[in-house]
């Protein structure tokens, strides 16, 4: 008979795609469902399901699954689009615009998130109208002796902008609840319902008051004043001569705007940046360090000063020593907190790992520690074994016989989802390798997945027909499903009913009526098992302890 291999986290994504395509939004989440069940690293699924909740106006859970798909793969930009078309379909504009803005950071020419941008601060500046508020409010408001003027003001629109797209967060404020009792007939002022026969009256001219003069400067105020556009002046020709890569005389100009306003510690902070561009990472270092101890003796911002602790960061992050940079990006954010640093730091811990785990690698020294694992192997000395393995797969993680090796160990020690674990990477780095598929069965055999199993047994008979594990495996396993009964049987059933694979073909309406008819109908039943297919989810069904024949 056909071999069927165990269905995959891929393939219920397929369905799940397939569902998509045809607006059948529930079938698609449940798809997509089954594939994290199977695999919850992939952050891929987690994207689609959000897609699919997203479709179906389920903003707040495409919500989650775009996060969750962030955090899984924070480089991916997709991730942040996810997130960005979530939040803007649940109104929140502001961090729609931070989501698609982070992406853009990533991937700076993709499309879909320059697109999603784009709309997003469309419909975060369009202003408000129907929905919450009646039609018709602006013309009132217009008309109001005290409201109308305020229409002019960019903060009392704001206001009405956040009372069409969130109405209860406005509910508190007092101008708004003015407004609501006008509406209702209530308060100063005329607010009358326009009606056809009747035309509002004009809204009276609010009396202009003069506002009192500024009083003059000083000539120690002016003096001050002009010394600081200096140091503007003095600050700008430094930078266009950094950008020139003339360093020295970008110092010099810093040096100039520094004197000028000696208050003002961004200059400091520019020249600690020079120095990060000549390679003087030391100098850098010291200067940001001056720069902050001064900063704290002139009471400079807040903001200024965790910008010289986030130069210094820089600094160290060009001499590879990102513990230390991440010390100073905490030291920032301590005094003055920053969204895009806390990205940043994520982004570098992963980077840093990465390399960490590369500069790790060493394929000579991975296999004296597979060697000292066989050995501690040969003499039961299981955990020994498995501390030798798991440095091997550090040391070599390309290797697939070495995690092959730790699964053995960790079966020993009754660790069957550990092992399993490290077989199925095994044969994620090595489909074609047969001892793999033998272990793999073996840990469903001891796990009492006998369907699982049997597939995995025939797996590596496919690839080596006359492999002697996968055939000693398969019989053990045939006997087994056999001669099983009883309790045996109820807790083997239990332990199925949990797979998804089992799941999706016991929801098959084919199998279903083959059931059925396996009761009262023994001849269709017969007809149906002659396709090998159906014969193959029936033997499934049989094995994992679903279907009991006697």
């Amino acid at each position: 008979s056909d071999i069927k291999t165990i269905m995959s986290a891929a393939e219920f994504k397929a369905q799940g795609n397939a569902h998509l395509q045809k607006k059948e939004y529930d079938e698609a989440i449940a798809a997509y469902t089954k594939a994290i069940e199977v695999d919850s690293s992939d952050h891929v699924f987690f994207s689609n399901r959000s897609a699919a909740y997203l479709s179906k106006g389920d903003g707040a859970n495409a919500l989650t699954d775009a996060e969750q798909c962030i955090q899984l793969n924070s480089q991916w930009a997709k991730g942040y689009s996810r997130k960005g078309a979530a939040l803007h379909s649940l109104k929140r504009y502001d961090e729609a615009v931070a989501a698609y803005e982070a992406g853009l950071a990533i991937a700076p020419a993709d499309a879909g998130l320059q697109s999603g941008l784009a709309e997003v601060k469309k419909a975060q500046s369009a202003p408000p109208s129907g929905g919450f508020l009646p039609p018709q409010l602006l013309t009132k408001l217009a008309s109001h002796p005290k409201y109308g003027p305020k229409l002019a003001d960019p903060a009392f629109m704001a206001k009405l902008q956040m009372l069409q797209t969130n109405p209860q967060a406005m509910l508190q404020d007092p101008e708004i609840m003015e407004i609501f009792g006008l509406l209702m007939g209530e308060g100063e002022g005329p607010m009358e319902t326009d009606s056809p026969a009747s035309n509002p009256a004009p809204a009276p001219k609010e009396e202009k008051k003069d506002t009192p003069p500024s009083p003059p400067q000083t000539e120690e105020e002016k003096r001050a004043q002009a010394a600081k556009d200096a140091a503007k002046a003095a600050k700008e020709r430094g930078n266009a001569l950094y950008k020139q890569k003339q360093f020295v005389e970008a110092l010099a100009a810093y040096d100039e705007a520094s004197s000028l306003d000696p208050k003002c510690i961004t200059y400091l902070s520019n020249k600690a940046a020079v120095y990060i561009e000549m390679g003087d990472l030391d100098r850098a270092i010291e200067q940001c360090q001056e720069g902050i101890e001064y900063g704290r003796s002139q009471r400079a911002p807040y903001e200024d000063i965790a910008k010289m602790y986030q130069r210094m960061a820089a600094a160290y992050l060009k001499k590879d020593d990102f513990p230390t940079a991440k010390e100073c990006y905490a030291k920032a954010q301590m005094e003055h907190f920053d969204k895009a640093v806390e990205r940043k730091v994520k982004n570098l811990e992963l980077e840093y790992k990465k390399k960490q785990m590369q500069a790790y690698i060493n394929p000579e020294l991975a296999l004296e520690a597979k060697e000292r694992g066989n050995t501690a192997f040969r003499a039961n000395d299981f955990p020994t074994a498995i501390a030798e393995y798991e440095e091997a797969v550090k040391r070599d993680p390309s290797n697939a016989s070495y995690c092959n090796n730790l699964a053995a160990a960790l079966l020993k020690m009754g660790d069957f989802n550990g092992a399993k674990r490290q077989v199925e990477k095994s044969l994620e780095l090595d489909r074609t390798y047969v001892k793999a598929w033998a272990k793999k069965g073996d840990i469903e055999f001891f796990m009492k997945e006998y369907h699982k199993a049997l597939d995995s047994y025939k797996a590596g008979l496919q690839i080596e027909p006359d492999n002697t594990l996968c055939k000693q495996g398969l019989n053990k396993t045939m006997q087994q499903i056999n001669s099983s009964h009883g309790v045996d049987d109820k807790e083997r059933a239990a332990h199925a009913m949990a797979d998804p694979e089992i799941q999706f073909i016991l929801q098959d309406p084919m199998v279903r009526q083959t059931l059925q008819d396996l009761q009262e109908n023994p001849q269709a039943a017969q007809r149906a098992l002659n396709d090998p297919v159906m014969r193959s989810k029936i033997d499934k069904l049989v094995a994992s302890g679903i279907l009991q024949v006697r």
